[in-house]
């Protein structure tokens, strides 16, 4: 059946302890599945997300003509195992201009900038598009630097769709502005070996860019991969299990708390240092100002509706990365919280949240999965949340509200309705698709 187009969530009185399950990283599944095609030999990828994202990469790849086996996996449903047989320089052809091979990227913002960069190296004529939203998108930065490079990209206006004529390898030298997204520089890392280019960063420190570190580590630990990679749980998608500590629901007399003090936790903390959002943790008891650039990535946002609960008010900064996403963040999350009845004042490229009284609302979900799971968090401790269009969830974590659902110590044990006739949701009724 799947999910209603709306729902509400009961909130809990008791916290029981939970260890739970996420899905892999989107941003390392992404990310690996373009350097396991450039190698000239068969990968193995473990426990790769299985979302809309990642399966848009998958369908891209294989339409270009790799071979891509997709393999269930038993440890998490959302996760599957990629056997990707790579063909090293040999990248597969396109079509012509007046019919180039046609590559669909939905609204995946990773999928639309590596394919970008990558198709470049190919040969023919390739058009990259998604859907409206995508269409809206920055990618002026990225089309400049591979232009810079040598490649020809049709756009009227430096944003999907485009065509690209695919130009092969060529030593060349870009500059890449990366203050509008750091996906621009991934792109062009994530290929620049197989391109032969030097690329130059400018905008922002590195320092203030962790995806692109991410990036750097992944293709340094990818050149050392023989056959086998292990793909770790996704920080992003665990900030919502964590953020449950934080809501100041009382814990079971009957529960033990573990030995990390948690009364909810996620299994397999990622530790590589990979996932800027691993250090989401940190930030359930924060009073100093929490930056976008320097301490969390997306998960600030469960952090910014966190607030809505906390003791004392909170400021988040450098949020601009967040305007040009999934959807404008910034206003859409201070929209949905003054509805909660929480006062948040936006100055620039910030956002203070002052806590106060939840009250009951129905929240537009704006076809952002973040937001949906963020304020699925907070019905957990508010009475009257209800949730527009949760199905958005299934872009990077189609078995959320399951997790949720499921009983401790597997889940929260929430308790899931059909906003319209108050029906408990349970199983496949709570899937994502």
């Amino acid at each position: 059946m799947g999910l209603p187009d709306l729902i509400s969530i009961d909130p809990i009185d008791r916290l029981s302890v939970a260890d739970v399950v996420v899905p892999g990283s989107k941003s390392i599944t992404n990310r690996v599945l373009v350097l396991a095609v450039q190698k000239d030999s068969e990968t193995r990828l473990q426990g790769a997300l299985w979302s809309e994202d990642t399966r848009v990469m998958v369908e891209c790849l294989q339409q270009l003509g790799y071979n891509i086996k997709v393999l269930p996996d038993a440890g998490e449903p959302s996760n599957r195992t990629l056997i990707v047989r790579g063909q090293g320089a040999v990248i597969p052809g396109g079509g012509t201009e007046t019919n180039p091979l046609d590559l669909f990227v939905g609204n995946a913002g990773t999928a639309a900038r590596f394919l970008l960069a990558f198709l470049c190296l190919g040969s023919g004529v390739y058009r990259l598009h998604g859907v409206p939203r995508m269409h809206e998108r920055p990618q002026a930065a990225l089309i400049q630097s591979l232009r810079e490079l040598g490649y020809q990209l049709d756009t009227p206006n430096d944003r999907l769709p485009v065509l690209i004529h695919g130009g092969g390898a060529r030593e060349a030298t870009c500059d890449v502005d990366i203050s509008a997204s750091s996906q621009f520089a991934s792109a062009l890392l994530l290929s620049s070996e197989l391109g032969k280019w030097t690329v130059r960063f400018h905008g922002k420190p590195l320092s203030q860019s962790p995806y692109v570190k991410m990036t750097q580590e992944l293709v340094k630990e990818f050149d050392a991969v023989d056959s086998l990679f292990q793909i770790e749980p996704d920080a992003s998608s665990g900030s919502y299990f964590w953020a449950v500590n934080a809501l100041g629901i009382p814990v079971s007399s009957d529960s033990s708390l573990p030995l990390n003090g948690a009364t909810v936790s996620v299994k397999n903390w990622p530790r590589t240092g990979w996932q800027i959002d691993a250090e989401f943790p940190r930030f359930l008891d924060c009073s100093k100002d929490v930056s976008r650039d320097r301490d969390l990535g997306d998960s600030i946002m469960t952090s910014i509706v966190l607030a809505a609960v906390a003791k004392e008010q909170r400021r988040f900064v450098d949020l601009g990365r967040l305007r040009v996403q999934e959807c404008e963040r910034v206003v859409a999350l201070r929209t949905e919280l003054g509805r909660c009845g929480i006062e948040v004042i936006e100055e620039g490229d910030s956002l203070t949240v002052t806590p106060g009284a939840l009250r009951p609302a129905d929240i537009e979900t704006y076809d952002d999965h973040r937001m949906a799971m963020c304020f699925a968090v907070l019905g957990l401790k508010a009475a009257g949340i209800r949730l527009k269009d949760p199905h958005c969830v299934k872009k990077t974590f189609p078995n959320f509200f399951q997790k949720l659902a499921t009983q401790p110590p597997n889940g929260i044990g929430a308790v899931i309705r059909n906003g319209l006739t108050g029906e408990i949701l349970s199983g496949d009724d709570l899937m994502a698709s």
